[in-house]
């Protein structure tokens, strides 16, 4: 884990203490910190018992703590903590911005902060795949893989990666990324925000942090991030900037892991930021073709009788599975779960890739009308039900991909368990023999 001279004799206090708060508490109690934590689950707290004061910061008198720290998970817009920490005086942070803080005891090193709506978990994958290639020391965090604070701290030379959410960078305030990168903006976690400009605006405070001679990428031609981009370029407060939306790179088909426009623009991104770095072409692109990919994004999960069989489960939205859709000509498209939209307006360009939809879940009925007009559409409602019809109507060198455009709350406690349900349903098909069989029906 990572200690720190920086949080000696210092107090703080906890709320949340799943992943990132447990790993935020064991480094704060290895540096000589005092800590008081709280969790709403019983047994975290019991956790927690031998490192910290355990208490309810909203009943504690926190006027003599240095920060509150919380989970991104913890809704600001909502939860009393923020008028509690307004009331006491105190300033609430997360752990990125306590691995800000610690930069200063570690050994030299950089930071690439890689935030976005869509295409975040995969751009960090993928550069911290093509640094590992190059044979530098590198970490993965943020929101992807293991907490920062967790890990040691990386030898000189070193490169963090962090994939950065808009909650997380909320948290954060004296992050210098060397390389920071904003991927694209489209609607998402409306429920959190006032307006669709006041995400976009958190997304962009990462640029507000930096050093003026560090480099910002831009990664879209989308409304808001070319704004972004604009609006920086003119305040000159960040003097190398590159837009990776101008690039190109030869060569996808030989990415497997790498398909659909969506991924070419993660693959740009991720060398635009890797030749940033040193990295040269040699090293680069043979890391593009032996990427594995992350599991539920684009991830090739079997192939049987002809048939590719995707999880896409983390698709959340339809601007996210939009470009899944264009990586394949002849699909068989599983859509639905609980909708954060009604529209799927993102997916339009490429319906002329599907030859039939089966829908699942909450937004199947709404789905279903809005995508009728447009190609056969199958009611499944459940996740086994459409990859039996879909496994059974599909042809030799046609997919059947999970790209729900939806959040997996209805029916799943995230998309991981969407996407392992999606898994087992495969595996029986294939053990079953059901591949093109032509079994269950569809509406028109």
């Amino acid at each position: 884990m990572m200690r720190s001279s920086a949080f000696a004799n210092k107090s703080y206090a906890i709320l949340g203490l799943a992943r990132s708060g447990m790993a935020t508490l064991d480094a704060l109690h290895a540096s000589g910190a005092r800590i008081l934590a709280w969790d709403a689950r019983e047994e975290l707290r019991e956790a927690a018992n031998d490192k910290a004061i355990i208490a309810d910061p909203m009943e504690a008198d926190l006027s003599d703590y240095d920060a509150i720290v919380v989970s991104p998970g913890v809704p600001l817009n909502t939860h009393p903590i923020r008028d509690k920490a307004a009331d006491d005086g105190v300033q609430i942070i997360g752990d990125i911005e306590l691995f800000a803080q610690a930069r200063r005891s570690l050994p030299p090193h950089r930071v690439v902060g890689i935030t976005g709506t869509n295409g975040k978990s995969t751009t960090t994958a993928l550069l911290h795949h093509i640094i590992q290639s190059a044979a530098l020391p590198t970490h993965m965090g943020g929101n992807i893989g293991v907490p920062i604070l967790s890990q040691e701290p990386l030898a000189a030379g070193g490169v963090y990666v962090l994939e950065l959410s808009s909650y997380q960078i909320d948290l954060t305030h004296s992050l210098d990324c060397d390389v920071a990168m904003l991927l694209n903006i489209s609607p998402d976690h409306l429920d959190r925000y006032d307006s669709y400009d006041a995400y976009a605006a958190a997304k962009v405070r990462l640029f507000d942090m930096m050093d003026p001679d560090h480099v910002a990428i831009f990664g879209s031609t989308d409304e808001k991030t070319q704004l972004a981009l604009q609006l920086i370029r003119a305040e000159g407060r960040v003097k190398n900037i590159m837009d990776s939306s101008a690039f190109f790179l030869e060569g996808q088909e030989n990415w497997p892991s790498l398909q659909g426009p969506h991924n070419l623009e993660n693959a740009v991104a991720a060398v635009v930021a890797a030749e940033v770095l040193g990295i040269k072409e040699h090293q680069w692109r043979p890391a593009l073709a032996s990427f594995k990919g992350l599991p539920h994004r684009m991830e090739r999960m079997a192939e049987a009788e002809g048939v590719l069989f995707v999880n896409d489960s983390k698709a959340t939205n339809p601007a996210s599975t939009g470009p899944a859709l264009g990586a394949y000509p002849k699909i068989h498209w599983i859509v639905g779960g609980l909708p954060k939209s009604d529209s799927l307006e993102e997916c339009e360009p490429y319906f002329g890739n599907v030859v039939q939809a089966y829908t699942i879940g909450d937004a199947g009925p709404m789905f279903g009308e809005l995508l009728a007009p447009h190609m056969p559409v199958d009611p499944c409602e459940m996740i086994l039900t459409a990859v039996q019809h879909a496994a059974a109507n599909a042809k030799p060198g046609e997919v059947v991909l999970l790209s729900p455009a939806c959040a997996s709350f209805d029916q799943f406690k995230d998309f991981e368990a969407r996407g392992e349900c999606f898994r087992n349903a495969v595996e029986s098909v294939i053990e079953n023999n059901l591949i093109g069989t032509a079994a269950g029906g569809s509406i028109e």
